[in-house]
């Protein structure tokens, strides 16, 4: 255990405390302790305080404050030997958050709804981040101990599982992993080392510390719990939460360290793993190769994208959708993916972001999507783009998403436009910190032009129990329609090997005041979000539309795929 700063530390088991010897390792601590076998629970006394949980707690049944358990890893019996992974290219993605996927909100219930995933067509979940974290419900983004599941939802022996049972049906499992904070309930690190640092400074206080005096081994810490979810864990893809603000002015940024560390184990065990950022930088350098100066990650997500998508369909132009809206700005994220890409960015007040190099990127290692838990459930009310859109712009919106060159990503029960919000909710049993998460979520819509009194209180049980899908609303009518529809683009996407086409430079967009055409190839790709019905050049051959295309002409509220022969 690494505490370079105590002067004296001690193992505690049971009642027992076991003193422990400064190892040759600068910092570190080392003990034997007996045992009878089988999971022990124990802690760290530093100084004669605690104890404290293990920062490497491989399990916290008690919360996050209690002791940790050990974990046999090596007793866990897989049943995917021959997985090797899915390549992120040509995939569909699904997110989902396990304690709200199900009414029962754990790993194993999870499982019995992966056959509706596979009857979709989605070739990967992204699972909302499962580290241990306060309280029995919440986001997973103030989690504070990095190498235990959290145990309300099934604990590890529960990821096992969920992950195994997702392999058996050809599931790929992407995970959300937070290296840029930890939560203040429940983080004991800074009590053991440097691992935080006052140099840079980042929305939630003082920033994790990589490149200050002691960040080799919090740059081991975080590489480390990264390659133990791919490796014992069995996940396929890591998604980095918000990687700007990991603050790292060393040579060698922790992100490219993670890259090569990441395709290391990946070689050695014959396993396809990837990496997927969450940036607002707008910087391509991300997923450029380490060949070409780059980071070398494999994909990041495209914010820019879904504000255009998102503001074409709704109208909305607050906040930081101010500069978007308008077919000319799809268009021009459909073909060089970030809006900003050294323009002038009017809710930063500055120039922003960088161009994607389109003759040498490949689309993929782009994320598209239409929603998600960030752009649901940071509305005030948490409401989805269903609750707002008539069927006819929801089924567009899926059109265009789907068929776009990026890799698609959808958040659960988008696919049959799921009546119930994605609100934000958490269970902190500490008054103050409590009261202050209330407090604070309703200053910041008050901020953005809500009322404070419309913003439910995350701490209320009921923000959580809303939240909860309700899966008999998949057989009610329309939205058994839009599950077809969402159905059968995905099969098409699988078909049809132009909408998976790389090539950027082979996107070319037409558009007027209400509708573009996206050509792929052969495949042109209409979309009608105006009343008036748009001309269209007869003799092609419809691939999908969900209302038709009468003598060339594409009604209102509509969309369609056609293929040329000329």
């Amino acid at each position: 255990m690494w505490a370079p700063a105590a002067e004296t530390v001690e193992v505690q088991t049971g009642d027992a405390r076991h003193a422990m010897t400064r190892s040759e390792r600068p910092g570190w601590w080392t003990a034997e302790v007996g045992g009878e076998g089988g999971a022990q629970d124990y802690g760290f006394v530093l100084d004669g305080e605690g104890p404290f949980p293990d920062p490497r707690s491989p399990w916290q049944p008690d919360g996050v404050h209690g002791l940790s358990r050990t974990y046999d890893h090596g007793r866990f019996e897989w049943s995917d030997d021959g997985w090797r992974g899915r390549p992120l290219a040509g995939s569909v993605l699904y997110e989902l958050h396990i304690g709200t996927f199900t009414p029962e909100g754990t790993f194993d219930a999870a499982i019995d709804r992966l056959d509706h995933l596979v009857d979709l067509g989605v070739d990967a979940v992204e699972l909302l981040p499962v580290a241990a974290f306060p309280g029995r419900h919440g986001w997973g983004y103030d989690g504070v101990h990095l190498w235990a599941v959290h145990d309300p939802y099934g604990g590890p022996d529960g990821l096992k599982r969920f992950v195994d049972a997702a392999h058996q049906r050809g599931l790929a499992v992407v995970l959300d992993v937070v290296y840029n904070h930890l939560g203040p309930s429940g983080n004991y690190l800074g009590r053991y080392g440097p691992y935080f640092t006052d140099a840079h400074q980042t929305p939630w206080g003082p920033a994790v510390n990589v490149d200050q005096a002691g960040s080799d081994e919090v740059r081991a810490y975080i590489i480390g719990n990264a390659l133990m979810w791919l490796r014992d864990y069995h996940v396929d893809g890591l998604r980095l939460d918000a990687v700007h603000a990991i603050r790292d002015q060393r040579a060698l940024h922790l992100l490219e360290e993670l890259a090569v560390s990441v395709s290391r184990l990946s070689a050695a065990t014959g396993r396809e793993m990837f990496l997927i950022a969450e940036s607002d930088l707008n910087d391509p350098r991300l997923v450029t190769s380490r060949e070409a100066g780059g980071y070398g990650l494999d994909a990041q997500w495209s914010d820019d994208f879904h504000h255009a998508l998102h503001t074409l369909l709704t109208g909305e132009r607050q906040g930081y959708y101010a500069d978007f809206g308008t077919p000319a700005v799809l268009a021009k994220t459909l073909t060089r993916v970030f809006l900003h890409d050294g323009t002038w960015s009017s809710f930063r007040g500055r120039t922003h972001g960088r161009p994607v190099d389109t003759h040498r990127t490949p689309a993929h290692r782009f994320l598209g999507f239409l929603q998600n838990h960030d752009q649901i459930g940071n509305r005030a009310t948490g409401d989805r783009i269903s609750a707002s859109l008539s069927p006819g712009l929801l089924k567009v919106g899926a059109g265009l998403l789907l068929t776009a060159p990026f890799t698609p990503m959808l958040f659960m029960g988008e696919e049959w436009g799921a009546g119930t919000p994605w609100r934000y909710f958490s269970d902190h049993q500490e008054p103050d910190l409590a009261r202050a998460v209330s407090e604070g979520r309703r200053r910041e819509f008050a901020g953005h032009g809500w009322a404070s009194e419309d913003v439910p209180d995350p701490q209320d049980p009921e923000t959580h129990r809303a939240s909860v899908l309700s899966w008999s609303e998949l057989g009610e009518p329309g939205r058994r329609e839009l599950y077809a529809w969402y159905r059968a683009l995905i099969a098409l996407r699988r078909a049809e090997p132009e909408l998976t086409d790389p090539r950027l430079t082979e996107v070319a967009v037409e558009y007027g005041e209400s509708w573009l055409v996206i050509q792929r190839g052969s495949l042109r790709i209409a979309a009608n979000l105006g009343t008036d019905p748009l001309p269209l050049p007869e003799g092609d051959v419809v691939l999908a539309s969900f209302t038709g295309v009468a003598a060339g002409r594409l009604p209102g509220e509509a969309f369609v795929v056609l293929r040329s022969f000329r």
